[in-house]
């Protein structure tokens, strides 16, 4: 049975346990890579990344972007929304149904 990660700082995703997902703090650039390569490695199917972190190692998920499993879905922080996973989703999508989905290219 696949499970659920979140990764990312440790104040942005301490909620996500009280969710029943598996949350993984880490704290920094370095850790974060190490941890989403044992993660992807594992039987997670989805992990949540937070944007600020997602920025640091984009390389690293990169790597996973043409891969079945993981999905790796970049959510806000505390630091607030820098766009990129609302941008990733929309990407998706528009590669999945041929088109953009919101009127006027936003």
């Amino acid at each position: 049975m696949y499970k659920i990660a979140v990764l990312g700082d440790y104040d942005s995703i301490y909620g996500f346990a009280a969710l029943g997902l598996d949350t993984f703090p880490v704290s920094g650039p370095e850790e974060g890579e190490k941890r989403l390569s044992q993660l992807a490695e594992g039987e997670y199917a989805v992990i949540y990344i937070t944007e600020g972190l997602a920025a640091s190692i984009s390389r690293a998920i990169s790597h996973y972007k043409d891969s079945l499993l993981p999905s790796i879905v970049l959510i806000p922080g505390i630091s607030g929304n820098t766009g990129q996973g609302i941008d990733g989703v929309k990407k998706s999508v528009e590669q999945a149904v041929g088109s953009d989905i919101l009127f006027g290219g936003n």
